[in-house]
Protein backbone atom coordinates (compact mmCIF):
# COMPACT_ATOMS: atom_id res chain seq x y z
CA UNK A 1 0.00 0.00 0.00
CA UNK A 2 1.36 3.09 -0.87
CA UNK A 3 0.16 6.91 0.13
CA UNK A 4 1.11 9.93 -1.72
CA UNK A 5 2.03 12.68 0.10
CA UNK A 6 2.26 16.55 -0.45
CA UNK A 7 4.16 18.86 1.27
CA UNK A 8 2.62 22.43 2.40
CA UNK A 9 5.11 25.07 0.81
CA UNK A 10 6.41 27.39 3.59
CA UNK A 11 7.54 30.59 2.71
CA UNK A 12 8.59 33.14 5.55
CA UNK A 13 8.20 36.71 5.08
CA UNK A 14 10.88 38.69 7.13
CA UNK A 15 9.78 42.64 8.28
CA UNK A 16 11.80 44.45 9.82
CA UNK A 17 12.62 48.47 10.78
CA UNK A 18 16.00 48.86 8.85
CA UNK A 19 18.97 46.87 8.10
CA UNK A 20 20.87 48.61 10.40
CA UNK A 21 19.20 48.19 13.58
CA UNK A 22 20.07 50.42 16.57
CA UNK A 23 22.35 48.95 18.70
CA UNK A 24 24.13 46.73 16.32
CA UNK A 25 22.50 43.74 14.10
CA UNK A 26 22.09 41.18 17.14
CA UNK A 27 18.36 39.79 16.84
CA UNK A 28 18.36 41.12 13.01
CA UNK A 29 21.51 38.62 12.38
CA UNK A 30 20.30 35.79 14.13
CA UNK A 31 17.02 35.70 12.86
CA UNK A 32 18.05 35.96 9.23
CA UNK A 33 20.80 33.10 9.82
CA UNK A 34 18.48 31.06 11.47
CA UNK A 35 15.84 31.44 8.52
CA UNK A 36 18.93 30.57 6.17
CA UNK A 37 19.26 27.37 8.01
CA UNK A 38 16.01 26.38 7.58
CA UNK A 39 15.77 26.89 4.11
CA UNK A 40 19.21 25.02 3.71
CA UNK A 41 17.40 22.19 6.06
CA UNK A 42 14.32 21.84 4.17
CA UNK A 43 11.96 23.65 7.07
CA UNK A 44 11.41 26.13 4.75
CA UNK A 45 11.56 26.49 1.01
CA UNK A 46 12.00 30.60 0.85
CA UNK A 47 12.02 33.87 2.79
CA UNK A 48 12.07 36.91 1.84
CA UNK A 49 13.06 40.27 3.78
CA UNK A 50 11.16 43.60 3.85
CA UNK A 51 12.58 46.89 5.40
CA UNK A 52 9.14 48.58 6.20
CA UNK A 53 10.23 51.21 8.47
CA UNK A 54 9.56 52.29 12.03
CA UNK A 55 5.95 53.66 11.64
CA UNK A 56 3.65 54.74 8.95
CA UNK A 57 1.66 57.96 9.27
CA UNK A 58 -2.10 57.47 8.91
CA UNK A 59 -2.93 60.79 8.94
CA UNK A 60 -0.72 62.18 5.81
CA UNK A 61 -0.38 61.21 2.42
CA UNK A 62 2.38 58.71 3.32
CA UNK A 63 -0.70 56.16 4.23
CA UNK A 64 -2.08 56.61 0.60
CA UNK A 65 1.07 55.86 -1.09
CA UNK A 66 2.00 52.38 -2.41
CA UNK A 67 4.38 51.67 0.23
CA UNK A 68 2.21 53.00 3.03
CA UNK A 69 -1.18 50.86 1.54
CA UNK A 70 1.35 47.40 1.44
CA UNK A 71 2.45 48.07 5.03
CA UNK A 72 -1.04 48.68 6.10
CA UNK A 73 -2.73 46.03 4.42
CA UNK A 74 -0.21 43.41 6.02
CA UNK A 75 -0.84 44.70 9.34
CA UNK A 76 -4.41 44.26 8.60
CA UNK A 77 -4.27 40.68 7.42
CA UNK A 78 -1.98 40.05 10.48
CA UNK A 79 -5.01 40.96 12.68
CA UNK A 80 -7.49 39.33 10.55
CA UNK A 81 -5.51 36.11 11.00
CA UNK A 82 -4.91 37.46 15.10
CA UNK A 83 -8.82 37.33 15.36
CA UNK A 84 -9.17 33.78 13.54
CA UNK A 85 -7.32 32.30 15.68
CA UNK A 86 -7.82 33.44 19.05
CA UNK A 87 -4.49 35.55 19.16
CA UNK A 88 -3.72 38.95 19.21
CA UNK A 89 -0.67 41.14 17.16
CA UNK A 90 -2.20 44.96 18.63
CA UNK A 91 0.22 45.27 21.45
CA UNK A 92 3.28 44.76 18.95
CA UNK A 93 1.30 47.00 16.31
CA UNK A 94 0.98 50.06 18.41
CA UNK A 95 -0.83 53.09 17.11
CA UNK A 96 0.18 56.61 18.69
CA UNK A 97 -0.44 60.53 18.32
CA UNK A 98 2.96 61.71 17.11
CA UNK A 99 3.80 65.66 17.82
CA UNK A 100 7.37 67.04 16.28
CA UNK A 101 8.14 69.93 18.02
CA UNK A 102 11.19 70.05 14.81
CA UNK A 103 8.06 70.76 12.39
CA UNK A 104 4.97 71.75 14.25
CA UNK A 105 3.24 68.42 12.98
CA UNK A 106 1.07 66.32 15.13
CA UNK A 107 -0.15 63.10 13.36
CA UNK A 108 -1.35 59.51 14.14
CA UNK A 109 1.14 56.85 13.06
CA UNK A 110 1.52 53.16 13.26
CA UNK A 111 4.38 52.13 15.18
CA UNK A 112 5.65 48.50 13.45
CA UNK A 113 7.21 45.65 15.73
CA UNK A 114 11.67 46.13 15.13
CA UNK A 115 10.63 42.53 13.49
CA UNK A 116 7.82 40.92 12.67
CA UNK A 117 7.78 37.06 11.08
CA UNK A 118 4.86 35.97 8.61
CA UNK A 119 4.96 32.47 7.68
CA UNK A 120 2.56 31.31 4.78
CA UNK A 121 1.84 27.75 3.93
CA UNK A 122 0.89 27.20 0.39
CA UNK A 123 0.61 30.80 0.14
CA UNK A 124 -1.96 31.58 3.01
CA UNK A 125 -0.88 33.24 5.85
CA UNK A 126 -0.39 30.52 8.86
CA UNK A 127 1.29 32.60 11.25
CA UNK A 128 2.79 35.62 12.85
CA UNK A 129 5.35 36.74 15.30
CA UNK A 130 5.13 38.07 17.85
CA UNK A 131 1.54 37.73 18.61
CA UNK A 132 0.26 36.58 22.01
CA UNK A 133 -2.70 34.08 23.11
CA UNK A 134 -3.67 36.16 26.17
CA UNK A 135 -0.91 34.63 28.07
CA UNK A 136 1.78 33.98 26.71
CA UNK A 137 3.61 35.97 24.13
CA UNK A 138 5.01 33.93 21.35
CA UNK A 139 8.38 35.96 19.73
CA UNK A 140 10.02 35.59 16.31
CA UNK A 141 12.30 33.39 17.52
CA UNK A 142 10.22 31.33 19.27
CA UNK A 143 8.10 30.56 15.66
CA UNK A 144 11.98 29.93 14.52
CA UNK A 145 12.04 26.80 17.00
CA UNK A 146 8.87 25.40 16.55
CA UNK A 147 9.47 25.91 12.63
CA UNK A 148 12.53 23.87 12.92
CA UNK A 149 10.85 21.00 14.78
CA UNK A 150 8.47 20.26 12.46
CA UNK A 151 9.58 17.36 9.89
CA UNK A 152 10.83 18.02 6.69
CA UNK A 153 8.99 15.79 3.66
CA UNK A 154 12.44 13.77 3.36
CA UNK A 155 12.31 13.44 7.13
CA UNK A 156 8.53 12.19 7.11
CA UNK A 157 8.24 10.14 3.81
CA UNK A 158 10.22 8.30 1.16
CA UNK A 159 10.14 7.76 -2.62
CA UNK A 160 9.20 4.22 -3.64
CA UNK A 161 11.55 4.10 -6.95
CA UNK A 162 8.50 5.33 -9.22
CA UNK A 163 8.23 9.57 -8.11
CA UNK A 164 5.43 8.74 -5.59
CA UNK A 165 6.21 9.75 -1.80
CA UNK A 166 5.53 6.70 0.24
CA UNK A 167 4.91 7.14 4.16
CA UNK A 168 6.82 4.71 6.09
CA UNK A 169 4.32 3.24 7.90
CA UNK A 170 2.27 2.26 4.45
CA UNK A 171 5.42 0.00 3.57
CA UNK A 172 4.87 -2.36 6.30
Amino acid sequence: MTTETQQERVTVDLHVRSLTPRGGPGQQEAVIERLEELVESGHVDEFSLDVWGRQVSLSTAAARTDAGRDVLNRVEAFRDWAAETDRSVDSFFETRRVSSTVTDENYVALVLPRVTLAEYRDGDLAYVAPCTDGEDVCTVLDRLDALETEPTVAEAVEADGRGRLVAPEAEE
